[in-house]
């Protein structure tokens, strides 16, 4: 069962979360996965879970805590390598992903707990997110002159474009550990969108979050999906956000698939009432 979560007919109204979808125009698929299990020693992960994600649409999964839901994130981008199933992603099909392939290929991360540099400014966290895309050698930038400041001026510029629609201005030369939760949550935000990805992997990008942090937070998601025409992928606790911003739904349950869908052909699923309401198997 779920803890703290909303229940699954719940909407982003009953929160205070309320936010303003605009119709999108899906496109093909980018991403499908076919049978992928996933063990960790004599515990099944995953079993058996296909589905797939079109380009531009907002793809939630969502599922009891130990559902498996990050586990499944972490075979996406290549950190977990399955036993089974295989994955096609942009036309490639392979068995496993490589985590450093498939950074370069445009696919970009948030985790559940958030993994910044807490000592460092703002804005040098979003630089970090530019590291695949600096041309210049280790020795170059030790120098820093030349090739090496132009290309810095370039991602900077990059960076503060970033800052500036995700409105931390005020923020940019702040020590990220400083900053309350929310606001740092957004900065992890703000660096994935650093790499200029095509497919954004988001882990519970609002857990913990009050009221107003999430409207935010939801409101980025939208603008991100919206204005950069970005793939979102969603892990989501919030029911009532999931059901508003998302095309799409992926259940799990115990590692399986239970459910896949349109928000309120999932939200009518009675195998999905069951599982959140803690129904016994």
């Amino acid at each position: 069962m779920i803890a703290d979560a909303m229940p699954v007919n719940a909407s982003a109204a009953d929160t205070g979360a309320t936010v303003t979808v605009q119709q999108r125009k899906i496109g093909a698929v980018i991403l499908e996965l076919e049978n992928i299990s996933l063990a960790f020693g004599g515990v099944q992960a995953l079993s058996d879970i296909s589905f797939d994600v079109r380009e531009h649409e907002i793809r939630a999964i969502i599922g009891p805590n130990g559902a498996g839901k990050s586990s499944l994130l972490n075979v996406i981008n290549g950190v977990y390598h399955p036993q089974q199933g295989t994955i096609t992603f942009k036309g490639e099909k392979r068995h496993q992903m490589n985590p450093h392939k498939v950074a370069s290929q445009g696919v970009a991360r948030t985790f559940q707990n958030i993994a910044l540099f807490k000592g460092m400014s703002v804005l040098d966290n979003l630089m970090t997110g530019r590291n695949l895309m600096m041309k210049t050698g280790i020795l170059q930038q030790a120098v820093y002159w030349g090739a090496t400041q132009r290309e810095e001026l370039v991602h900077r510029a990059r960076v503060e474009e970033i800052i500036t629609f995700l409105e931390i201005e005020s923020i940019r030369k702040t020590p990220v550990g400083r900053l309350p939760y929310g606001l740092q949550k957004r900065v992890e935000l703000g660096r994935a969108l650093a790499a200029e990805p095509t497919m954004l992997l988001l882990d519970e990008p609002m857990a913990g979050m009050n009221v107003e942090e999430k409207q935010d937070m939801c409101r980025f998601v939208l603008d991100v999906n919206e204005e950069f025409g970005t793939t979102i992928v969603l892990i989501e606790h919030d029911m009532g956000v999931v059901m508003d911003i998302s095309d799409r739904v992926v259940v799990l349950d115990y590692g399986k698939k239970i459910g896949d869908g349109a928000p309120d052909d999932v939200r009518n699923n009675q195998a999905v009432i069951d599982a959140y309401l803690g129904v016994q198997h």
